[in-house]
């Protein structure tokens, strides 16, 4: 078996072996069109490195942790950072380095490469992986070479990848990656090109930046675009960005910088050179007998193709949208900065004077017509908020990923998650609302007296400074509500459970000199503008972590917003129509305009308290917070379970809400059936010092309040031990 093809060897019956980019530059060579020079490291050899290293069977133990088709992209996120760690602390076996180093010294010496993934099917009519795997652009020197091939190898497991295999029901016991290794051609300008436009087919869409293709594919440098006919080549329009920037190679990989002011007055093409990129993307689409998208780049006037790929998501394809949205997850640096800006500039401050403007006006004080107007306003706010969370906040939240990917890159360690050490500590609007309920609770704790009153009822009796203290929490917090839940402005709700909370004390685990240590060593690894660009890094990652927890609380003040206004409304027609639990808001509100109008229920919650429980001893999840704990499981289902847990319980919830984190402190251990490390119970469990497995099948029903469970938080694994 070859270790290494190159374009010359390749024909496209081997699609199987080498994939569809490597198959394509082949063919285009082969017809004369102009590729660099490449070589393909076949599907084999990654078969050959993951079996002799016994990684096959680590990544499938390790997706195995649950139902590949119940996780949900936060764990598919830690999965595949795990598994690419593994690949990152996996030497290549002696025989695969020598059959490789051979033939790649021998053709590129230490000419600067392009490392680009080819799986098998990638580029396959209907199931496009394009940038779901990665490539690596300007890699020097045959080590930096056989390294980044390794991270490729990973890639096939990124969470992206994940996902769309998810989305099509592929087998991923039968994914593989294959290899290209290209020469790099660093041109003066880039660009892709559609032959077909996905939204009108008598049309073609050309798109071109100055410098590499990085930054267009990126989506840090905007395009000049052109839209052509697709029989004549004609140009019909032509769209020009505000031209800034532009990527280019460093000594190492690629940079983002201004782009000469000559430049930036002009766009990146002449009407000569549209109709050569034309000319040469239309011969690629008779090659291959289907339309093309087709990555370019020109270099000293000469124009090369870098790969050609067929065309799969049309106008009203099934599968377009969510694609886009998986590939939405992963953000350059560049973007994540310009997106960090906006939401901490922008989207945060406007969300926070939305809930004020709501909580400023008293539904109680509205008529039914005008209360009906009132929630139909509210939900329509929501829904807006809604959408932001989830194309502004949760793309976010892949910038302590991004950290993640680089610093596990650099320091190899043996734990993929040590990352997070430098990340936590940090402000966050839970861990605030938490200290000052330590606050209060370290009262209760130093004075006997006012123990005595509270434990009596007679808070009339309490010390001043506790009563201010308590009712300034109140004040502070009634806002930040658990599904409706507004137990922080019951008093007696709230003294009982800061009496529990005075028997246990419990400091953060981040000792901020210790993390400082860690930041050090890290930074220590590079020099100059390096070092400038990793600081920035570091404080985007620490934003990003930060915002993973606040920004549900944010949103949960509008949606608390809502839930007063439909409380206010079922107490109005609750003498009419009953219970109206389980009742749409647009329900409700039609009902106050209408005296009329029965609101049609919706699905009700089955409450006959039948059900079936198989008396598992073990189950798995994800690990999410390194310890071992044992303790009494208390199991959250509605918001007055959580005011009754005791000290050192073992928390077990469906999922953490921001909002119910004020019991985090009296617990020993947390699991959860949502799973993720970025998830708001796994977060507050790692500043607290806290075992926790996240991701459990099933947790809220395997285990029952009172049973005494252990909680791995190295292995993920929870362990039930009965009452």
């Amino acid at each position: 078996m070859k270790s290494i093809y190159l374009l010359d060897e390749i024909s496209v019956k081997q699609v199987p072996e080498v994939g569809g980019k490597a198959a394509s530059l082949a063919e285009m060579k082969r017809k004369g069109l102009p590729v660099p020079d490449a070589v393909c490291i076949p599907r084999q050899v990654y078969d050959r490195y993951v079996d002799m290293t016994g990684l096959r069977g680590r990544i499938f133990l390790e997706l195995g942790r649950k139902d590949f088709s119940q996780m949900r992209w936060e764990e598919m996120w830690d999965a595949s950072l795990r598994i690419r760690n593994m690949f990152l602390t996996t030497p290549l076996p002696e025989k695969i380095e020598r059959d490789l180093a051979g033939p790649l010294e021998t053709r590129f010496g230490g000419n600067p490469l392009a490392v680009r993934s080819s799986a098998p099917g990638e580029d396959a009519a209907g199931t496009s992986f394009a940038g779901l795997h990665e490539s690596y652009l300007n890699v020097r020197g045959l080590d930096a070479v056989l390294d980044h091939v390794r991270k490729v190898w990973a890639s096939l497991w990124a969470d992206g990848a994940l996902l769309y295999r998810k989305e099509l029901g592929l087998d991923i016991r039968k994914s593989a990656m294959a290899v290209v290794i290209q020469e790099i051609v660093a041109g003066e300008c880039s660009g892709v090109i559609f032959c077909k436009n996905p939204l009108d087919e008598t049309r073609a869409v050309l798109e071109s930046v100055w410098g590499l293709n990085q930054g267009l594919v990126d989506g840090v440098v905007e395009p000049d675009r052109w839209i052509l006919d697709r029989k004549t080549g004609e140009i019909l329009s032509h769209a020009a960005p505000s031209r800034t920037e532009h990527m280019i190679c460093k000594p190492e990989g690629v940079d983002l910088v201004p782009l000469p002011p000559q430049n930036a007055l002009s766009p990146p093409l002449s009407d000569q050179d549209i109709a050569r990129v034309f000319s040469l993307a239309m011969k690629a689409e008779r090659i291959f007998e289907a339309p093309q998208d087709v990555e370019w780049t020109i270099r000293d006037e000469a124009l090369f193709l870098l790969q050609s790929r067929p065309i799969t998501t049309g106008k009203g394809e099934e599968g377009g949208d969510k694609k886009s949205w998986y590939l939405s997850l992963r953000r350059s640096f560049q973007n994540l900065k310009a997106l960090g800006k906006k939401i901490e500039g922008t989207l945060i401050p406007a969300m926070i004077r939305e809930a004020d403007e709501l909580a400023a006006l008293d539904p109680a004080s509205l008529d039914d017509k005008q209360l009906s107007v009132e929630i139909e306003k509210r939900v329509k706010i929501l829904k807006k908020w809604t959408d932001v969370y989830w194309d502004e906040f949760i793309p976010f939240a892949h910038g302590a990923r991004l950290f993640g990917q680089v610093y596990n890159d650099v320091m190899r360690p043996e734990d993929p998650h040590e990352f997070i050490d430098l990340l936590g500590g940090g402000k966050m609007t839970g861990m605030e609302r938490n200290r000052d309920l330590e606050n209060l609770a370290g009262m209760i704790r130093g004075d006997s007296t006012l123990r005595e009153a509270l434990e009596a009822g007679d808070l009339d009796g309490a010390d001043p400074s506790f009563q201010e203290a308590l009712e300034s929490f109140i004040s502070r917090y009634a806002d930040y509500s658990y599904a409706g839940d507004r137990s922080f402005q019951n008093r007696k709700t709230l003294l009982a459970f800061l009496l529990r909370a005075a028997s246990v004390s419990r400091e953060k685990r981040f000792d901020p000199k210790e993390t400082e240590e860690k930041r050090e060593r890290f930074l220590s690894c590079f020099e100059g503008e390096k070092r400038s660009e990793m600081i920035e890094l570091l404080k985007l990652a620490r934003t990003s972590y930060r915002l993973r927890d606040d920004d549900n609380i944010y949103l949960g003040r509008i949606e608390g917003r809502l839930e007063g206004a439909l409380e206010e409304a079922t107490k109005r027609l609750r003498n009419r129509w009953g219970d109206l639990d389980g009742v749409a808001p647009g329900e409700i509100a039609r009902a106050l305009r209408d005296p009329r109008y029965f609101p049609r229920p919706g699905a009700k919650e089955d409450k006959t308290g039948k059900e079936t429980r198989i008396r598992t001893r073990q189950v798995r999840g994800q690990p999410a917070g390194p310890g071992i704990a044992t303790g009494i499981a208390r199991v959250i289902g509605k918001p007055a379970d959580l005011f009754e847990f005791q000290g050192g319980e073992i928390l077990v919830c469906d999922a953490i809400d921001p909002n119910m984190t004020f019991a985090v402190p009296l617990a020993s251990a947390i699991v959860e059936r949502r799973g993720g490390m970025l998830i708001h119970g796994a977060i507050i469990a790692r500043e607290y010092g806290l075992p926790c497995v996240t991701g459990v099948p099933d947790a809220t029903r395997l285990i029952r309040t009172g049973d005494r469970v252990t909680v791995d938080g190295h292995l993920g694994l929870v362990i039930l031990r009965g009452n």
